[in-house]
């Protein structure tokens, strides 16, 4: 076939850009780098790309798209078909991997993403298990209701996010103590200010920086909370009557320690 029948089945820039999916940029660059030369003419002289150049196309879109560096795609599209097989079969691999990679990350979006809305991540059916009798469904409603926009309530997510259920009782049983400490302390008439009532109080802040970091002044907040929110007052009175005033108390001394006044205590 001569050159103007050539011509006649090519298609112009444009439409092979159109046709793979690139910019008539890219095929422009490509040709000057030898990537991929349009081998057909129009009657007016101009390259056009025949069947046999769309294919090229494609194969470079394809091993582009997987990774191969475009200096060494002419090379590897007249390299023997054992080289070819052998960096398609790794690129696939590596596509694999990345996939891989990528279904987690969306796994773990789709979990921040929950534990932003509901806060523990733990089927219904075995939350009671997990807090014990007094856990209370509404709780991480609330919660989020009144600090869903802080980045306190981000911070407990992203950490919820991660957390099984075993992770919640390591977390659990260890506060259940402390409370129970904090009520044997409030029970012999242990002072706020005291070495030991400040020691609980530490210990205390530390319990809930486990779910987001806890200042000494938003301590101090916390303990407010405890005091004034029906909820957690009521929690702390069932296990020993003044239990929630007490501890507040002992946290606001606490805080003094750490040269933070109790009555200008904000929330950082």
């Amino acid at each position: 076939m001569d050159e103007r029948g050539r011509a006649e089945g090519g298609v112009t820039v444009g439409r092979a850009a159109a046709e793979i999916g690139v910019s008539v940029r890219t095929l422009h660059h490509w040709d000057e780098l030898g990537v991929a030369i349009p081998s057909g003419r129009t009657n007016s002289g101009y390259r056009s790309y025949l069947p046999v150049d769309i294919a090229r196309l494609r194969r470079v879109v394809l091993l582009r798209d997987l990774g191969v560096p475009l200096a060494r795609i002419p090379t590897l599209l007249s390299a023997p078909a054992a080289e070819r097989r052998a960096e398609l079969t790794q690129r696939r691999r590596e596509l694999a991997d990345t996939i891989a990679r990528l279904e987690a990350v969306v796994r773990s979006v789709d979990r921040l993403l929950e534990a932003d809305e509901v806060g523990v991540l733990i089927p219904e059916d075995e939350r009671e298990a997990v807090f014990g009798d007094d856990w209370n469904p509404t709780m991480a409603e609330t919660a989020r209701a009144r600090w869903g926009d802080s980045a306190q309530w981000a911070e407990y997510a992203e950490r919820s996010a991660t957390r099984t259920p075993d992770d919640w009782r390591v977390l659990i049983g260890p506060m259940r103590d402390l409370v129970d400490e904090l009520a044997e302390a409030e029970r012999a008439g242990v002072a706020a200010g005291s070495a030991t009532a400040d020691t609980l109080a530490e210990r205390h802040r530390a319990a809930l920086s486990e779910y987001f970091h806890c200042t000494p002044s938003m301590h101090v907040i916390i303990g407010r909370l405890a005091l004034t929110e029906p909820g957690m007052a009521d929690t702390y009175d069932r296990i020993e009557p003044g239990l929630a005033a007490w501890l507040s108390h002992v946290i606001d001394e606490n805080a003094r320690n750490h040269g933070v006044d109790p009555e200008t205590a904000v929330w950082e």
